[in-house]
Formats: C-alpha cells, structure tokens, sequence
C-alpha cells in the first residue's frame, strides 16, 4: 500500500511539473530554457537542504555523479529545445514511446523479459495515450524538433534506470541535480544569453523545482528499485493524462470523451503490465 501511494504521488508530482511549466512558458512568463535551468537549480537547493537538514551525506562516486548528472541534463535540454517547435501532445508520445522502448530493451537485456501481457498492455497504454493526446489539426512535424524529443526520451530513461542502483535516493538526488545545473548552465547562457524572466515565471519555476521536480525525483528514486523496468516504464504513460486532467482542473481547459475513452486504456494497459508475469 505504501508503494502505491508513493507511485502516485510521484506520477502528480510529474504531471504538475507539466501544469507549471505551461502556465510559465505558454502564459508568456519565461522562456523555456531558462524555466528549466531555474527548476534544476530550485530543485539542488531543496535537496541539498534537506540532505542536510537530516544529516544526509552528499557524497557520491564521481562516476556515478556524473551519468546522473549527464542523463538529467539531456533530458532537460532536449526536453526545453523540442517544445519550442513541436506540439506539446506529440512531444509527450515522442517522449514517453522512446521511454518505453529504452526501458523495456534494457530489462530484457538485463534478463527480465517482457511477457506477452506486458506487450500487450503496454501497446493498449500508449495507444490510450495516442488517443488522448494526439492533435486535432494537420501537422508537420520537424525531424530536428522530433530528434530532440527523442533524446529527452533517452535521457530520461537513463535517468531512471540509474535509479535503481542508489542507496540514497534524496542524497543522490541532490547531487544529480547540483551536477545537472552546472553542465545546462553554459549551454543556456551560450544558446540564449539573456532570456525572458518575469516574478510569475521565477514563482512557477520554484514551485516546479523544488516540489514537484526536486521531491517528485528523489521519491521517484526511492519507488524505482521496487519496480520492474517494464512496470516502472509504462506506468509513466499516465504522466500525460494526469498533467490533461491538471490542465482541466487548473488552466480550465476543456474536457471530453476522448479523455476518458483515452485514459481508460492507459489505466487498463497499466493494470496488464503489473499484472501479467514476466518471463525469465
């Protein structure tokens, strides 16, 4: 039961992360890059803090500082540059479909093979997802934009998966992210020099930091070594129709059938994957 309600905190805490960054970025408060070299460095700090605070050790091997570090920077940039120019509906299954395969590919690598319930599942999944997400109008669609998404995708399963390794998910947690703002730092300054920023937009970006990222990641890392990949992979699919029903709930945004078919079938291909045995 608790590993319940700590996967769906998190699975909030994710989908808020998109709520906030929408009202930032699309309501005209910051730019994106910026937003997200601002919510890795609120993010540090509320970890540090609280490493700290419960007389936590911050050290971690530099090896290991390092892959974090790298995963959460490619996920964040390429993250913050694709939805510049790509539709926020397709991005997220750009995003969560390379998720999958890259975590689902290295549990069957690492001898935890997918049944054919799982497959199963996780197709009826990502098709809910499609089915909610997927923009009305005609689209072109940027390679560029797509190869962003795509390495944000990679990035953040990396991310994950190394996860599963930590001791200390909050200490590890926080160095990830001190390492993380050092090496998006001179890329953004480099790519932008001065960007947009407006109090709102530092509010959102705080809150996005230092809650639903930085606490929503190192809950992330404490759930992570109780789920299999596959499991931990396709339950994010959820991310995206939380953060629409958010969208409902607090940008009043519309709300219809397609919503509640679409997330049905995530639900329903969820349940499947947990459910389904693996094989060997």
């Amino acid at each position: 039961m608790q590993l319940l309600l700590f996967v769906v905190l998190v699975l909030i805490a994710f989908a808020g992360n998109s709520v906030l960054g929408r009202m930032a970025i699309s309501w005209g408060y910051m730019d994106a890059l910026g937003f997200g070299l601002l919510r890795l460095i609120s993010g540090a700090a509320m970890l540090v803090a609280l490493s700290l605070l419960r007389r936590g050790s911050l050290r971690q091997p530099w090896g290991d500082s390092l892959k974090g570090g790298a995963a959460l920077t490619l996920y964040m940039i390429g993250f913050c540059l694709a939805y510049q120019g790509l539709d926020a509906g397709l991005g997220a299954l750009i995003l969560f479909g390379v998720v999958q395969i890259a975590m689902f590919g290295w549990g069957a690598a690492t001898g935890t093979l997918p049944s054919l319930g799982q497959i199963l599942g996780a197709g009826l999944a990502f098709a809910g997802l499609a089915y909610v997400i997927w923009p009305h109008e005609s689209l072109q669609v940027s390679p560029g934009d797509a190869a962003l998404m795509a390495m944000s995708g990679l990035g953040w399963a990396a991310y994950s998966l190394i996860g599963r390794g930590v001791r200390d998910p909050l200490g590890a947690s926080a160095v990830n992210f001190l390492c993380a703002s050092g090496m998006m730092l001179p890329f953004v300054w480099a790519w932008q020099g001065g960007g947009l920023v407006t109090w709102p937009g530092i509010s959102l970006a705080v809150l996005s930091g230092a809650v639903t990222s930085g606490l929503g990641y190192a809950l992330w890392y404490q759930v992570l070594p109780r789920l299999q990949p596959t499991v931990a992979a396709t339950i994010q699919l959820s991310v995206p129709v939380l953060a629409v029903l958010g969208g409902v709930v607090f940008l009043a945004e519309p709300v219809g059938l397609r919503l509640v078919l679409g997330g049905s079938g995530v639900l329903a291909g969820i349940a499947l994957v947990i459910w389904a045995p693996n094989r060997s």
